[in-house]
């Protein structure tokens, strides 16, 4: 009988892990055609440029006339707001819908198709489609007839930033909701059966068991989501360009505007990098909350 003798060199590689150069690819990907672009955005939010001659240095007075101007502290307000309310819309939808769509049954894996078809769709063919049930001429308040409803969706200071959060819902909950149905699904079964033994009822083994099982599925979800929030554009693009009256101008769209129409680059590029920088501080802050970097299995003890 014959015993394979390991070295000692090798056993501390395994306990290590894959080598890093495994990783180097992505690593070179990453920084190519990440870190390089937005290294020149940075350098460019301190150039004072129209998009067509040279740039010259302008320092920091780029950034200062950025941040006094009350349409970029505006944008910033809008943004906060699009960021919670999309949450709170989204988060709860996705998570209830994510756990009926695990059920066994046949109805239910029919439906999960149509639910996801959303997220199939062209964000600019769903804004068109949106734009016209919207309208007040031919949508649906003036179909239906309905007295109550309100004459102008997009068209209203008042509403417009909710019906374009309700549009970007209606678009990604359904990922999110992917997210939860995998997240169900792995879920042992058996702590369900040993919960109705106990007598426990459906709301009872949701709360006790179910959402505390989706505990690290909810940090990535949230994570996902309130980062993606800062970045739609497509869609409030098509819907409104960022009105009525400046209403649903959120950063994305305000560093558009204001590059591409204003033809200040320089000052676009500082909205961009601020953009960049809340997203990296939500997202360090979720992870910091949330415990993630200590995250073990959910299926310990089961």
């Amino acid at each position: 009988m014959t015993q394979t003798v390991t070295s000692p060199r090798s056993d501390a590689r395994r306990r290590q892990g894959p080598s890093f150069l495994m990783a180097l690819p992505a690593v070179l990907f990453f920084g190519l055609f990440a870190l390089v672009p937005l290294a020149g955005v940075v350098v460019l939010s301190f150039m004072s440029w129209d998009g067509l001659g040279t740039p010259s240095f302008a320092g920091l007075d780029t950034w200062f006339r950025i941040l006094q101007e009350d349409q970029t502290r505006h944008a910033l307000w809008l943004t906060f707001l699009f960021v919670i309310i999309s949450y709170v819309f989204q988060a709860p939808a996705a998570l209830l819908l994510g756990v009926f769509m695990a059920g066994q049954q046949k109805y239910r894996a029919f439906l999960s198709v149509l639910y996801f078809l959303p997220l199939l769709f062209s964000s600019v063919a769903v804004g068109i489609t949106f734009q016209t049930l919207f309208s007040p001429n031919y949508g649906l308040t003036p179909a239906l007839g309905w007295d109550w409803l309100p004459a102008q969706w997009l068209g209203s200071p008042d509403i417009a930033l909710l019906v374009v959060i309700f549009v970007v819902g209606w678009c990604f909950v359904p990922f999110h909701s992917l997210l939860y149905q995998a997240g169900v699904r792995q879920i042992p079964a058996t702590i369900y059966e040993a919960a109705t033994i106990d007598g426990a009822g459906r709301m009872r083994q949701f709360f006790s068991l179910t959402l505390p099982q989706l505990r690290y599925t909810i940090i990535t979800s949230s994570t996902l989501m309130l980062v993606g929030s800062l970045t739609y554009f497509d869609l409030v693009f098509v819907l409104t360009q960022g009105g009525p009256a400046g209403a649903t101008r959120i950063l994305p769209l305000d560093m558009y505007i204001t590059g591409f129409r204003e033809y200040d680059m320089g000052g676009a590029s500082a909205i961009a990098v601020l953009l960049v920088a809340v997203g990296v501080t939500l997202s360090l802050l979720l992870n910091k909350i949330s415990g993630s970097s200590r995250m073990e299995s959910d299926k310990a003890g089961a």
